[in-house]
């Protein structure tokens, strides 16, 4: 299945999932890039940001749990969170924290916020709809995994 194809299904996992990514990328930058700014409780949401961006990339890429050397602790962590509803409640709960960083100043990690919660009302409206969590290809779900293994 293609890219383009995945995309047809309609399905909002993949939405979701390929939101996730890009919410991972925002976080990330805005993370980095706030850390510049002189405010002493902007650095602990910088600090959120880049350790949200580090567990999106376990949660929507599976393959890295079989590659990376990470704690029994840590993957069962994020094994948990495989349901469209346990995806929803992950990326809203990144959201709300970057949202609070609104009471330390405004930043670019609004941004990283409205990128989480898209991404978390797209898991939502996948579980809501009944659809089933389709890994996309693409980032080492259905197969990927057991090919390199």
């Amino acid at each position: 299945m293609t890219l383009k194809e995945e995309f047809q299904t309609r399905n909002f996992s993949i939405y979701g999932q390929w939101l996730g990514i890009l919410s991972m990328i925002v976080c990330l930058a805005t993370g980095i890039g706030n850390i510049f700014l002189v405010n002493l409780l902007l650095y602990i949401f910088c600090a959120l940001a880049i350790a949200s961006a580090f567990c999106i990339l376990f949660i929507e890429v599976p393959l890295l749990l079989r590659i990376c050397p990470t704690s029994s602790k840590f993957d069962e962590f994020i094994r948990k969170i495989s349901t469209n509803y346990m995806r929803a409640a992950a990326y809203g709960i990144m959201s709300a924290v970057q949202f609070a960083s609104i009471a330390a100043t405004s930043s670019t990690l609004i941004a990283a916020a409205v990128f989480l919660l898209l991404t978390a009302i797209c898991y939502l409206l996948a579980a809501v709809r009944g659809q089933a969590f389709i890994g996309s290809k693409t980032l080492g779900g259905a197969g990927v995994a057991q090919m390199i293994v």
